[in-house]
């Protein structure tokens, strides 16, 4: 292995951080996708609900998944704190950027957000590869 390799390689070893980490990701190219329909004239604002509630649970449940399969444990438990932290930093980032009031739908977002991570989770961690390979 050269030495700029082994310089260059980044590894995020907490699973919960990784986890957030591809929940960004997956919010990032749904705002886009959204950002296109709205472009495209074939979505109008008034329509956006739905879409940012599917956002929101996808890029959770995708996130939820990572941070289990990363953790081989718990996977609804850390499935379920990686949609929580998710929405409350999007929250945040809402609230602080467009000073937006509470309504019902905060609650229902966060959990759409935890039930979907939490999902995610036991989908990730019995995805992974089993850590004992002696069965008797």
């Amino acid at each position: 292995m050269s030495p700029i390799s082994r310089v260059m390689r980044f590894r995020v070893s907490s699973p919960v951080l990784s986890g957030l980490i591809w929940s960004s990701i997956w919010l990032a190219l749904g705002a886009l996708f959204l950002s296109v329909m709205l472009t495209g004239n074939s979505l109008r604002e008034s329509e956006l609900l739905p879409w940012v509630f599917g956002i929101h649970g996808f890029a959770s449940l995708a996130g939820g998944f990572v941070s289990a399969r990363r953790s081989g444990r718990k996977g609804w438990y850390f499935g379920a704190i990686n949609g929580l932290l998710y929405m409350l930093f999007v929250l945040l980032t809402s609230f602080l950027a467009t000073d937006a009031a509470w309504s019902l739908r905060v609650p229902a977002i966060l959990g759409l957000t935890s039930l979907a991570g939490a999902f995610g989770g036991m989908l990730g961690v019995n995805s992974g590869t089993p850590t004992s390979t002696s069965h008797k």
